[in-house]
């Protein structure tokens, strides 16, 4: 299946089984991959690539967009919070200035994962499912799955002593979870 497909599946199942308002927080995908690539060859700092990585979150969030246009994106709580007025489900686009004004830190060990848990924790949320495109094993710790590259450095720092449960599965796990 491409990751076309597979993205759109996941969309689709977002669509066809949420019963709930819901929030999809992308990763930078190649658009970050990218970031990385460019910050080894023009040698920029962390606070630089923090930007470029969230511009590269807000690509991904278009993109989805064009995928499912009866989705919503929203750059901030408020925006989320106005748009759950009309929409079950909102693409969150964020914004760096917001996000730079929270002291959430500006470097690769916090990427799209941590976001999510901090954005979670921001909308008091039930549940916070992680859709990762590496294979998931079956009872495997956040700190196991930080070691093995699965999530960034910063995530378990990010939902320490939360309230909502974390769910981390693979990308094509997710009808099963939410369905």
């Amino acid at each position: 299946m491409s990751d076309r497909a597979t993205l759109k599946n996941c969309l689709d199942s977002i669509e066809q089984n949420s019963q709930d308002k819901i929030v999809i927080v992308p990763g930078g995908g190649v658009f970050a991959d990218q970031v990385r690539t460019v910050q080894k060859q023009w040698q920029f700092d962390e606070q630089i690539a923090h930007e470029m990585a969230i511009l590269a979150m807000q690509q991904m969030a278009l993109l989805f967009k064009s995928i499912k246009t009866t989705f919503q994106t929203a750059k901030n709580i408020t925006a989320i919070q106005q748009a759950w007025l009309k929409y079950s489900v909102v693409i969150w686009s964020p914004d760096i200035k917001y996000l730079n004004e929270s002291s959430i830190k500006a470097n690769w060990s916090v990427s799209s994962d941590s976001l999510a848990a901090w954005l979670a924790k921001q909308l008091k949320a039930e549940e916070l499912i992680l859709v990762k495109s590496a294979d998931i094993p079956l009872l495997m710790d956040i700190q196991t799955q930080q070691q093995q590259g699965i999530l960034d450095l910063a995530f378990a720092e990010f939902v320490k002593d939360v309230s909502f449960k974390v769910t981390v599965i693979n990308k094509y796990c997710l009808s099963e979870v939410i369905g």
